[in-house]
């Protein structure tokens, strides 16, 4: 098991090169908001989405600076954040504390994001887009129904996966760099 030490001086040249220390815990924060999102409903629908989930844009993000994946990923969240903020959910059966606690710990990630990058930085019109599409071809079309929730709910895990292996990518590449 690493040392207390050892672990700051991992994290030492991540954060100065960041500019943030929102990296370092990323990893807890991501896990309690998943599982928010996980405990929210009951068990997760077998049904697939109509919107295609976007896992080129996730390896096209790969290959890019450390700064425009963060910006990334805080659009994610941010977008993730207004689906369920801009729409009525009165049609699911969630947990209302489970789902609120599920949204303040994506809000206060995005707060932490939008201290390490610019805000002026353009975000990814395809990933806008795709979360457009989704909204569009799933709660729209629907009404909203509850079982247009649990896909988006089904999705919303997915990206949170995704985007923690981004996170755990960026930290290892960082700290091969130091």
């Amino acid at each position: 098991m690493p040392s207390w030490t050892s672990l700051l001086f991992l994290l030492c040249p991540l954060t100065s090169a960041l500019g943030c220390d929102w990296l370092t815990h990323y990893g807890h924060a991501s896990n309690i908001s998943r599982t928010h999102a996980e405990h929210m409903g009951g068990q997760l629908t077998k049904e697939e989405c109509p919107v295609s989930f976007p896992y080129k844009l996730y390896e096209q993000i790969r290959t890019t600076k450390v700064e425009s994946q963060l910006v990334f990923i805080r659009d994610s969240l941010k977008l993730i954040f207004g689906l369920y903020r801009h729409n009525n959910i009165s049609s699911v059966t969630w947990d209302t504390k489970e789902t609120e606690h599920f949204l303040v710990c994506v809000y206060r990630q995005i707060e932490e994001l939008d201290s390490c990058v610019s805000t002026t930085m353009p975000g990814d019109v395809k990933l806008r887009r795709y979360y457009r599409r989704l909204a569009r071809r799933t709660l729209h079309c629907t009404g909203g129904s509850a079982e247009s929730w649990e896909l988006i709910r089904k999705e919303t895990i997915n990206h949170l996966q995704q985007l923690e292996l981004l996170v755990n990518a960026i930290v290892a590449s960082t700290s091969r760099r130091h």
